[in-house]
């Protein structure tokens, strides 16, 4: 790639964060209760527990498309007041262009950045290292699910964010889709050392792809433990030490649901 990659940037911080919304009906919803994180540049960490627990919420916050009521977040020492391309976010749903091409949903974040003309050949770049050759001049509609979240990672991607963010974008795939895009994740990562935080209910998928997990609690959303993976790369589903990770924490996760969790720093 023709990217520099500096692996001294990227550090997200979260200082005692909390975030209350209004609902349909008037009532006051506490998403988060005083977060406090720190995520190292170039880590993988995924964020784990009940729905509801505030997980989206704190990507929401991290990428700029939400503001807290107390606390601040910082990506290398500087507050996040708004969006960026700096922090790139990949959906759930892939939310590409209907009307672009696979191409033309890459190129768009290089032509909003008005970088197009001087970037535009790091485009086929991207094209082959998400394995999307041969469908650049196709529309949405016309791939599957798993090449769509593919384009939707070169999109984030080639505008050299020190952080992405990750929110379920393998959840509505198939099995055998969501483990090799868990591996095309793992490549890019490796590849480009970029920081990044995956939201998933998926503990395999947490397993398989993290150097930390948190897991929160339900809502007011905190964090009630970190696990380190010190599991070697790459790691194997039926390896004993995957699976006893694997119970530990849905152990952890069952008794989260049934008590009330004390406050976490990291």
């Amino acid at each position: 790639m023709t990217n520099e990659i500096n692996l001294q940037s990227g550090e997200v911080r979260v200082d005692n964060v909390s975030r209350t919304y209004i609902d349909a009906h008037g009532s006051s919803v506490e998403a988060l209760r005083d977060v406090s994180l720190t995520v190292k540049p170039g880590e993988l960490v995924s964020l784990i527990g009940p729905s509801g627990c505030g997980k989206t919420t704190l990507m929401r916050l991290i990428a700029g498309l939400d503001h807290p009521q107390s606390g601040e977040s910082y990506l290398d020492g500087e507050v996040i007041t708004t969006t960026h391309y700096e922090r790139g976010f990949v959906f759930q749903q892939s939310n590409l262009f209907p009307w672009e091409t696979v191409y033309n949903n890459i190129a768009a974040g290089l032509k909003a950045r008005k970088v197009y003309k001087q970037k535009k050949h790091e485009i086929a770049e991207y094209i082959t290292l998400t394995g999307l050759e041969g469908f650049e001049k196709s529309y949405p509609h016309q791939i599957s699910g798993g090449m769509a979240q593919r384009a939707s990672l070169a999109r984030a991607l080639i505008n050299d964010p020190k952080v992405l963010l990750l929110d379920e974008p393998l959840g509505a795939l198939d099995a055998f889709t969501r483990m090799d895009l868990q591996d095309k994740i793992l490549e890019l990562w490796r590849h480009r050392k970029t920081t990044m935080i995956l939201v998933t209910h998926d503990v395999d998928e947490a397993v398989y792809l993290s150097d930390r997990i948190i897991i929160m609690t339900p809502r007011p959303g905190k964090i009630e433990s970190i696990i380190d993976v010190n599991l070697s790369r790459p790691r194997v589903r039926t390896d004993p030490e995957f699976l006893a990770l694997r119970t530990e924490i849905l152990e952890r996760l069952h008794l989260v649901s049934s008590r009330e969790a004390p406050e976490f720093y990291i």
